[in-house]
């Protein structure tokens, strides 16, 4: 089913979504879309959605199961509090993406913007992963409680993936940065590891499904272009706010 949201209100536009999903509809796409926010929030079908065109904020919020395939970019907030699913941008992506994220993949193409990953964590049977392929802003991984967190730095550009403050405030999950890594760009928080077999198990397989969905071709990525971030405690601010 094809839904052309040009000149359509965005809540108009959500209204046709909802109506089509719970309709039945298993594959929808989304044409002429120009920053109509909300979409595919709440989505608990196993709906696959293409949206062509450019989301607005809050694209795939609170979802619980939906794929979202993006053919350009995404604004500000992918996957607000986002419990299952998929989301698959082959562009860039906006800032705080899989924002207080508790489960599902996010996977972009291109690059993001600040805050990304901010306050992401795993909960119950949940473990959400994000991998960015290009570069990400300052903030990243900020208060991290748990999951997975990628920053592949592909297609040969220089210097760091990441800006500074990564991982200010972690307390749980993994963050991967391939490519070099200064001390200072590093929040107060967090301890550097090197990627044991295990780890590169698991995020080798991440990085080919990742592959598959954005279609890059194989890279060659080495384990040894990982840098592994985790948090020095679960409470990094038990004094400050607790006595």
């Amino acid at each position: 089913m094809r839904i052309n949201a040009e000149g359509v209100p965005y809540r108009q536009l959500n209204e046709q979504i909802r109506a089509a999903v719970e309709s039945g509809v298993d594959e929808l796409t989304l044409d002429n879309v120009k920053g109509h926010r909300y979409i595919g929030v709440g989505i608990s079908a196993d709906v696959s959605i293409t949206i062509n065109g450019v989301p607005g904020n809050d694209l795939a919020a609170f979802m619980n199961g939906a794929r979202i395939t993006v053919s350009g970019n995404a604004q500000d907030g992918v996957g607000n509090t986002m419990n299952s699913g998929k989301v698959v941008i082959h562009g860039d992506a906006g800032d705080i993406l899989g924002h207080s994220m508790r489960g599902g993949r996010i996977f972009v193409r291109g690059n993001v913007g600040y805050r990304a990953g901010i306050h992401i964590k795993a909960y119950g049977d949940r473990f959400p992963v994000v991998v960015i392929g290009g570069i990400a802003r300052d903030y990243f991984g900020e208060y991290m409680a748990g999951g997975v967190l990628a920053v592949l730095n592909s297609g040969g550009r220089g210097g760091s993936a990441v800006g500074d403050y990564v991982g200010t405030g972690m307390h749980g999950g993994v963050i991967y940065i391939r490519g070099p890594l200064e001390p200072h760009q590093l929040g107060a928080e967090v301890g550097v590891d090197m990627v044991q077999d295990s780890d590169w198990a698991a995020l080798r397989d991440i990085i080919a499904e990742y592959c598959r969905d954005v279609g890059f071709a194989d890279e060659d990525f080495a384990r040894e272009e990982f840098v592994k971030l985790i948090p020095q405690t679960s409470r990094p601010y038990g004094r400050l706010y607790a006595y």
